[in-house]
This record gives structure tokens, C-alpha cells and sequence, in this order.
């Protein structure tokens, strides 16, 4: 039942699916449909972004990937010395990760991204030597 609200063609429709959901659910658990009733807003929030942004925004792929290699590398090294140590290792693949992404990786496209700005022109700035 849940995934025909992602299924909606615009946000009006995921919002009126997820109420006629939420309401299918009432009588058997009341539980769960007043949560669904408190959690709209935030939960169909990714649908206030163009269509073609709905499957990235609310995929949280990306994120698992990173603490999947952040886990691997963490258990290659087994015993930190400190805090310090881990807090290095954990820097070190997040600048890697946010540069693989700005640059050959996008998540999102500047031009997808640009109509939701007040200024559409928008362009990666030059790189520095």
C-alpha cells in the first residue's frame, strides 16, 4: 500500500494517496495511520523538488555506500590509537567521496538543480591551480 503513494505522478496525488492509505489503515491500526497523519509533511518533503529529482532525494543508496566503504576501511585498519585517528580516516573518505561526486558522479545535474534557484544561471566555478 505504501509504495503506490511514492508511485503518484505529482506531489498532490502522493498527498491524497497517503491520506486514503493512512485512512485504509485507521480502523485495524490506529497506530500506524496516526503516525502516517504526523509524518506527511516530512516523509513526501522530497516532492516540493522537480519529478526528476524524487528517486535520488529519497534514496538513501548514496549514504550507505559511503558508511559501507567507511566500515570496510575502518575494519582494515582494526585498532585506532585515538579519536583523532578516526576522525582523520572518517575526513579523508568524505573529501574523497564529495569530490567524486562534484565532479565525475553527480547526483543531480546544475541545470535540474537550477530551476529550483532564484538565479537559474547557475555553473561550476573555474578550476584553480
Amino acid at each position: 500500500m505504501l509504495k503506490t503513494i511514492f508511485a503518484q505522478e505529482s506531489a498532490d496525488a502522493a498527498h491524497e494517496q497517503w491520506r486514503q492509505v493512512a485512512d485504509a489503515l485507521r480502523e485495524r491500526y490506529e497506530k500506524l495511520a496516526t503516525m502516517m497523519d504526523g509524518s506527511r509533511q516530512e516523509v513526501l518533503a522530497c516532492m516540493a523538488f522537480p519529478k526528476e529529482h524524487w528517486a535520488q532525494i529519497s534514496s538513501t543508496n548514496p549514504l550507505e555506500r559511503v558508511n559501507k566503504e567507511i566500515k570496510r576501511r575502518a575494519d582494515a585498519i582494526g585498532i585506532f590509537l585515538n579519536t583523532a585517528a578516526v576522525i582523520r580516516l572518517v575526513g579523508a573518505l568524505l573529501l574523497e567521496q564529495n569530490d567524486e561526486w562534484a565532479v565525475s558522479r553527480r547526483h543531480m545535474t546544475l541545470e535540474t538543480i537550477g530551476a529550483l534557484s532564484d538565479n537559474p544561471r547557475l555553473s561550476l566555478p573555474a578550476p584553480t591551480p
